[in-house]
């Protein structure tokens, strides 16, 4: 073949969040964007804290010049301190900020960070349903991805599938809290249940196994709820953070990585991330993007603009009838469909102009996504649609 085997094969395997917002764009086309309702994509409407508006302008009026170059591979000092003690307040231990670097976005982060830890054929163990991407950042760096059962009561991890899954070539576990798409929080008896678990198989294989913990929706968690620290609980922890959803910025692609200063040769593995991020092609995280975190660290987005929103579909939905538990945090609904076949469920809400992204594209089939990010007069719209698709299915 002329071009990459491997990436034409990728092509039929990639994002069916991306295909629906493009059956989306059909029924738009077709019947005019007030008479269709997307919940495809997660990509926030609500505007960014004033905070960040204010930090460009300050930027773009300052006479003295430097904004723009290079910096440290890492990042700017003050931004990874900033990352530094925002993450310190929820730890046992301080994380130093010789231990974070800046990154464009999670899943510059991600890929970074795999092809640091990764060995070919190493793998890296998720739990479904999970982001679809996953996958494909595990691959790009020759690593292998492996997906265990959650309770679909709960969504929370199978630990004894877990455990019969993991071997001597486990590198990593990744979780992602709250969680994309069930919205769901993995609470403190879960991480410890897990810790258990890890801690008998390092002793078994004479293995490290890092758990990875996946957080841009930290900061959107309902009804006085708190998302447990990965560093509190696993001696081999990493957290991964964008600022995408926390501060509504996501076409900024400014992350993070932080390692736990209980890891092994943690010096060596940040250089590792560092030399990743260069030569991969980042270089560095967007300038711009660090100074609105070094200005902008503890703001965030009102969570009560997605809790109403939230409250708005969850009860409307439930109501009419569809099963679904209800969000934690992050922005998303993953309600259970009538029958297994959820492409088939989609294709019948399509019928209704309601574009939703089937189970079956995060691991997880019989299940749809409903994202909340959303206008709420296009939602409230939605919901006679809704009614009339539980009366055709349910």
């Amino acid at each position: 073949m002329m071009f990459s085997d491997k990436i034409v094969q990728n092509l039929s395997r990639s994002s069916f969040i991306r295909s629906m917002f493009e059956e989306g764009e059909k029924l738009r086309a077709k019947f005019g964007a007030e008479n269709v309702f997307d919940f495809s994509l997660g990509n926030p409407v609500i505007e960014p804290p004033q905070s960040v508006k204010d930090t460009l302008i300050k930027i773009g009026n300052q006479k003295e010049g430097g904004y723009f170059r290079y910096m440290s591979n890492a990042g700017y000092p003050a931004a990874r301190e900033a990352v530094a003690k925002s993450l310190s307040k929820d730890t046992i231990k301080p994380i130093p900020s010789s231990n974070v670097i800046m990154t464009c976005g999670a899943g510059g982060a991600l890929n970074a960070l795999f092809k640091s830890l990764l060995n070919p054929g190493e793998e890296v163990i998720v739990f479904s349903p999970y982001f679809v991407e996953y996958g494909f950042y595990v691959e790009n760096h020759g690593g292998k991805l492996v997906v265990c059962d959650t309770n679909h009561d709960t969504f929370m991890p199978d630990l004894t599938k877990l455990e019969s899954l993991i071997n001597e070539k486990t590198k990593a576990i990744m979780y992602n809290s709250p969680n994309n798409p069930t919205g769901v929080l993995y609470k403190e008896e879960t991480l410890k249940a897990m810790n258990d678990v890890l801690t008998q198989a390092e002793k078994k294989y004479g293995t490290q196994i890092y758990v990875i913990a996946d957080e841009p929706y930290v900061k959107i968690v309902y009804d006085n709820k708190k998302v447990p620290s990965v560093f509190n609980h696993f001696k081999n922890a990493i957290s991964v953070n964008s600022f995408s959803k926390s501060l509504a910025v996501p076409g900024e692609r400014i992350g993070y990585v932080a390692l736990s200063n209980d890891i092994d040769q943690v010096g060596l593995l940040m250089d590792a991330l560092i030399f990743c991020n260069r030569t991969l092609g980042y270089v560095n995280a967007p300038a711009i993007g660090q100074h609105i975190v070094i200005n902008c660290i503890n703001e965030s987005i009102d969570v009560g603009y997605y809790q109403k929103r939230r409250d708005l579909l969850y009860n409307a939905i439930t109501g009419f009838g569809f099963k679904c538990i209800k969000p934690e945090g992050a922005f998303y609904l993953f309600p259970e469909t009538p029958t297994p076949d959820d492409v088939a469920f989609v294709k019948t809400a399509q019928k209704y102009n309601l574009i939703l992204v089937p189970g079956s594209g995060f691991g997880c089939s019989g299940y749809v996504r409903l994202t909340y990010c959303l206008d709420y007069d296009m939602i409230e719209r939605s919901l006679p649609a809704f009614e009339k698709l539980a009366k055709e299915v349910l």
